[in-house]
Order: C-alpha cells, then structure tokens, then sequence
C-alpha cells in the first residue's frame, strides 16, 4: 500500500516536471538586462553634458527668438532631436 502510493507521488512528480519542461520550451525566454531608461548607456558625465546643453540651447531659444510660436517650435524641435543627435554623436566607434 505504502509503495503504490510513493510511486503514484512520484509518477505525479514526474508528470509536472514533464509538463514544466514542454511549457518551458513553448514560452519565449524574457531577456533580463537594459530596461530602456532615457540615456541608459550613458555616463552620469555624458548625461550632465547633454542636460546642459539642451538648457543652453533651450534658454538662448527663448532670449534671441522674438516670437512665441518660433519659441515653442523651436524648443519641440530640441527635445525631439536630442535623442537622434545625442546616438549620432556619442555612439560612434573609432
């Protein structure tokens, strides 16, 4: 009695390991690693840099440009090239 229930547990035991083995293959493997932050690959140096130079770019926008729609456009335009320019210019290999 005691022996055909140890080997029930352990058909059972076997059957989950089984079952786990098949969904393991059929589940695409989640890649742990980079998160995709904002400047992720970046230098905490090479991060002030660019910071500083969106606000210098930013602030001589908004004091030279006489109107505000010129302002605003320009400023988009700064914030949506960043990202471009900031791989362009940084991730170049020598």
């Amino acid at each position: 009695m005691l022996e055909a229930e140890r080997a029930a547990r352990l058909n059972k035991a076997e059957q989950r390991r089984r079952r786990r083995i098949a969904v393991r293959r059929l589940v695409p493997k989640v890649k742990i690693g980079r998160t995709g932050k904002l400047f992720a690959r970046r230098s905490r140096g090479q991060r002030s840099v660019i910071v500083l130079l969106v606000l210098l770019a930013l602030m001589l926008i908004w004091l030279l440009v006489d109107t505000v729609a010129a302002r605003i456009g320009l400023s988009a335009l700064v914030i949506v090239a960043t990202p471009a320019l900031t791989v362009l210019v940084l991730d170049r290999r020598l």
